[in-house]
């Protein structure tokens, strides 16, 4: 496997506003963009980008993670902002259609994507993630008073910080399915020391609760609009609300792949190697039809 030295840091500017990634790769190979999940950052994706090596492979950090900037004083990070800065980007760089893998959170806002804007999407792999969250009807004007007051809560929370890196490491494993070398690689890109400590880079705004959510009917139909072809990887020990959305989701998909694989909810890392075979299968798969 490579070594760390030949992942390359990469910056756009999209609506103003800073986005950082990592690159990785043919230069002049197909683009494959990788979108990490909730919290996470495009770290997430150095175990698995060595082994898709043939294509340009760039994973960013969604806004408020990693290197990116934050949003503005007066904004907040609703699921439909992610889109549009999915949008947003492939515009600022003239992309048009290429191959796509999204991480839960980034699973999630790629399917959109892909349901709003198919001529951008060649294919699209999904780890650990499938459909988009959802709540009932009934509980709207709840969601509603819960998201708002929820901002006002996070808005005045004081930082948290740690004494040294390997306690911010530890906190992490703690919370995840992650191994101290997975969190580490996280860790590192989605922290910085400072006089009081060591504080996550993280806008704590990203742990508001969203005030609006799709119905399980609008996602349905988010999922049955997408003609690009999928594949679902998750794990035998991941996200429990990736079996489920299977069975609700699943048979909605017009071109659908399931591959299960031994691991857990970051199997891309964990399972490295396994996953990017399925996923340069996948790919060649496509570009035949």
């Amino acid at each position: 496997m490579a070594t760390s030295d030949v992942f390359k840091p990469v910056e756009f500017d999209v609506n103003g506003r800073k986005i950082s990634g990592i690159s990785y790769g043919d230069e002049q190979g197909p683009l494959l963009l990788c979108l990490h999940g909730w919290l996470d950052n495009a770290a997430s994706f150095q175990p698995l980008m060595p082994y898709l090596s043939n294509y340009h492979v760039i994973a960013i950090d969604w806004p408020g993670h990693g290197l990116s900037d934050h949003r503005g004083a007066d904004a907040h990070y609703h699921f439909l902002d992610w889109v549009y800065d999915l949008m947003s980007l492939f515009r600022s760089q003239q992309w048009q259609a290429i191959d796509i893998i999204g991480h839960s959170m980034g699973g999630m806002v790629a399917s959109a994507f892909s349901a709003a804007f198919p001529e951008h999407v060649k294919s699209l792999t999904l780890i650990d993630s499938i459909g988009v969250l959802t709540s009932d009807a009934a509980t709207t004007t709840k969601q509603l008073r819960k998201g708002l007051l929820s901002r006002l809560t996070r808005d005045n929370k004081a930082k948290k910080y740690h004494a040294s890196l390997n306690s911010a490491v530890a906190a992490r494993v703690l919370v995840s399915d992650l191994s101290t070398d997975n969190a580490t690689l996280i860790v590192k890109r989605g922290i910085e020391q400072t006089k009081a400590g060591f504080s996550w880079r993280a806008d704590i705004r990203l742990r508001s609760t969203s005030p609006y959510r799709f119905t399980l009917a609008q996602a349905e139909q988010l999922v049955a609009d997408i003609s690009t072809p999928v594949q679902l990887l998750y794990g035998s020990k991941g996200m429990e609300m990736v079996t489920k959305g299977l069975k609700c989701f699943g048979p909605l998909f017009k071109n659908l792949q399931v591959h299960e694989l031994s691991g857990g909810h970051h199997l891309h890392m964990e399972q490295a190697e396994q996953v990017a075979k399925l996923i340069n299968a996948f790919i060649h798969q496509q570009a035949k039809q």
